[in-house]
């Protein structure tokens, strides 16, 4: 169970963004944290909403990295390259539309707990602020974490392997191959190893073992 705080003065805010995690609350857990509060220890990630604390934003955001080891996720209206690359740059391990989902907002903290950088396509480029590109992004939309999850399919590893590799739940993996399938259109292990391959994803020599029937 992953344990978000959520920094903002407004009560209303906090309520609406659980609300929209709602689904996903088997495996994100959100609590509302004072904006003075120093406990960021006792959470795994902290999502900061810009509108609430009346401090200017990017001095709070120092304030807030500094004070715990859980990653900061900036949660903003202010979609600007540069607002975003000078959050990233003081240390924020995400910058997310507030035009997100309740699933995308519950996958960018998923990917951010794994130790990802994430940032809402919306920002433009997003890519280049987190330090390049990836395999699939432009060909299928895909998601770091789908082509980094396909990368390891095609490397010959299961579901399980993939899990333990990425710090997922089993669950998880299988979400990521089931959302990754879908935007590519393939059903198989097979057909996505022969995918990978041919869209410049790294496979291993181990990558035959990929091809044996699995289920996803």
């Amino acid at each position: 169970m992953i344990r978000l705080a959520i920094v903002n003065d407004y009560e209303l805010v906090v309520a609406g963004v659980a609300a929209m995690l709602s689904e996903d609350r088997h495996r994100i857990r959100v609590t509302a944290l004072d904006p003075f509060s120093d406990d960021l220890d006792s959470v795994d990630v902290v999502l900061y909403d810009t509108f609430g604390p009346v401090h200017s934003s990017m001095d709070y955001l120092d304030a807030l990295i500094r004070k715990g080891h859980a990653p900061v996720i900036v949660y903003t209206w202010n979609l600007r390259p540069a607002a975003a690359r000078e959050a990233l740059e003081r240390g924020a391990a995400g910058y997310l539309s507030k035009a997100l989902t309740g699933p995308e907002i519950a996958d960018a903290v998923l990917a951010v707990v794994g130790g990802e950088v994430v940032v809402s396509p919306e920002v433009d480029p997003a890519a280049a602020l987190v330090g390049g590109d990836w395999p699939g992004r432009v060909v299928a939309n895909l998601s770091a974490r789908e082509a980094e999850v396909i990368t390891m399919i095609a490397a010959g590893m299961s579901n399980q392997e993939i899990a333990d590799l990425s710090y997922l739940s089993i669950n998880s993996v299988k979400t990521y191959i089931r959302t990754a399938y879908g935007k590519i259109g393939l059903q198989r292990r097979a057909q996505a190893v022969r995918w990978a391959i041919d869209n410049g994803f790294v496979a291993t020599p181990d990558t035959t073992a990929a091809t044996r029937d699995r289920h996803d």
